[in-house]
């Protein structure tokens, strides 16, 4: 029974860092007595039916993309009665999709089904050491559930933050008979919902172009990349018909569009052009920009390898122009110095940006945010003006409170003997609150090659001693006077996304202590402290990486 004891002891151990599982483990004690040991661990202190009686708040999440994925991969869903609503059933690798284009990657390697993701969360699997296998019955590594997540594939149409109720219909294709609208009530609404491509209104695009947004989109554009090779091929066609076919435009200079023109150039020159010798030389890349450069929202150095690159492989690079009409067999384009310009082709892809989902202009009317291209939210991810509703990822946009709006509220935090003159120990106290709660600051010190505003305001004021410093407010307003300026808009990318799902589910997950044990920095206008720290985005490296086609650009 020794053997027993240590094994009890030791399975105790791994069960209690899960403390909402009620833990059962049955063994067959030895083979002598043939009896069997039933082992709880009266340690818990966990009833289990008080546990399903009590009244969970409702979370329900909006979209299967990379923010809202991440979030329900770090959600503790035992916590909350958790729904999730999406017309796609699916999650997609979004950065991947220019390589489904061209074949380089499989459609189904990119993509995992939601419910699979669901049931891989729903589901923790027990695996404890076999000891000897004929002593332990198999349910010991059998699943226990946590907190069940649903799904249901439908699409969000009306968001009601009044009544905190959302209206949704199904997408399936199913018999007409009946209505396949319904309600779903929330405590907490996670809006994931994503954007849509930006056509900016220009005439022709709807019809004539395609995107690049979805699974389905990449698979379009591999047949029609195709369709337009077999055309070329045909008899009695002239040269011009042929180079016509053969054109193939891809317009927005920003990530899609240049990974899809590098991974079209290696597809044409690696594959296409073995199976269609004969017109292979008349296959034409153009990529047309509105900006100056590509890639104008990373490094210089990554746009100018970029553009380099195009130059070597041969890529028409079009800058500083705009697209303003497509139609079935040219488009047209203008820069600011010369006339309408139509060009032929044979596929053209848009990708110049992205726009809002009509259900978030329509809540975003509701609401007092009309006009804007993104929901507003605070650092927290909360929807300004609504109790409970969170929004990130590209359907949403971080509104970063500025320094100068709040100076004189800081001053008054940091003087806390009421001098009206700040000392150089007043403002250390207070200046790793104001760093987490402005990241801006911090952005401008490095920026400056300093390392705290202490140095800021020493260099102000001459060779006087740190410790002999003091400022007043006006001589603190001027030594932050510019550090708004470090405020950016952080990019819509999968990263962005999938940092601020993992950051919103941690915040959900300990909601509770925080309540008791605020952890955010000091609140400036009201008394005591934020419950959590801001969202603040961080690299996932010490460098940055961009890959092009088979390439990859690395900025130590």
């Amino acid at each position: 029974m020794r053997f027993a004891g240590s094994f009890f002891d030791g399975a105790s151990k791994v069960f209690r860092h899960r403390p909402t599982f009620f833990k059962l483990v049955v063994i067959l004690a030895g083979a002598s007595t043939g009896g069997l040991v039933a082992y709880a661990d009266s340690k818990s202190g966990l009833n289990v039916q008080s546990s399903q009686g009590t009244s969970k708040r409702k979370v329900v999440v909006l979209g299967t993309g990379w923010a809202a994925t991440s979030f329900l991969r770090n959600l503790d869903s035992s916590l909350y009665d958790v729904k999730v609503i999406s017309p796609r059933n699916y999650f997609a690798f979004t950065p991947l999709l220019p390589s489904v284009t061209c074949g380089t990657v499989e459609a189904r390697s990119v993509v995992e089904p939601i419910r699979r993701i669901i049931r891989k969360l729903d589901i923790v699997s027990f695996d404890i050491v076999k000891v000897a296998a004929d002593l332990i019955f198999s349910f010991c590594s059998s699943r226990q559930k946590v907190g069940k997540i649903k799904f249901w594939e439908a699409e969000c149409f009306k968001i009601d933050p009044t009544s905190k109720i959302i209206h949704c219909r199904s997408t399936a294709v199913t018999n007409p008979v009946g209505t396949d609208e319904f309600v779903v009530d929330y405590d907490y609404l996670v809006i994931a919902v994503g954007a849509q491509a930006n056509t900016f209104n220009t005439p022709g695009v709807e019809d004539n172009c395609h995107f690049l947004k979805e699974v389905e989109d990449a698979q379009r554009i591999r047949s029609s990349v195709i369709d337009c090779f077999e055309k070329a091929c045909l008899p009695d066609l002239d040269e011009e018909d042929r180079k016509k076919y053969l054109h193939f435009v891809i317009i927005g200079g920003g990530p899609t569009g240049v990974e899809f023109a590098a991974e079209l150039h290696d597809f044409v020159t690696e594959d296409l052009s073995k199976l269609y010798p004969s017109v292979s030389g008349l296959v034409k890349i153009s990529v047309i920009g509105a900006g100056e450069h590509l890639l104008t929202m990373f490094d210089e150095r990554i746009s100018k390898f970029a553009e380099e690159k195009f130059q070597r492989d041969g890529i028409e690079l079009k800058t500083g122009f705009k697209v303003v009409k497509v139609s079935v067999n040219d488009f047209t384009m203008k820069a600011k110095s010369t006339d309408d310009i139509s060009v032929p082709y044979g596929m053209a892809v848009w990708s110049a940006g992205i726009g809002t989902r009509p259900v978030i202009l329509d809540f975003m009317k509701q609401i007092g945010q009309g006009g804007r291209r993104a929901l507003a939210t605070d650092e927290w991810l909360r929807v300004c003006g609504c109790d409970g509703v969170y929004a990130l990822g590209d359907c949403a946009t971080i509104s970063q409170r500025k320094v100068m709006e709040d100076i004189t509220e800081i001053f008054r935090v940091a003087d806390k003997d009421n001098s009206g003159t700040l000392t150089m120990k007043e403002i250390q106290d207070v200046l790793e609150d104001i760093c987490i709660r402005y990241p801006q600051v911090e952005l401008y010190l490095k920026s400056k090659h300093v390392n705290s505003i202490l140095e800021l305001l020493k260099d102000s004021k001459g060779d006087v001693t740190k410790e002999a410093i003091q400022v007043d407010i006006e001589e603190f307003k001027k030594a932050l006077a510019v550090v708004d300026s470090q405020v950016k808009t952080l990019p819509a990318t999968a990263q962005v996304a999938a940092q601020q799902g993992d950051y919103l589910a941690r915040c959900f997950n300990k909601i509770k202590d925080c309540e008791e044990h605020p952890e955010g920095p000091l609140r400036i206008r009201e008394a005591g402290r934020h419950q959590f720290r801001p969202f603040l985005y961080v690299y996932c490296s010490s460098h940055a990486m961009f890959c092009m086609g088979g390439h990859k650009i690395s900025l130590a």
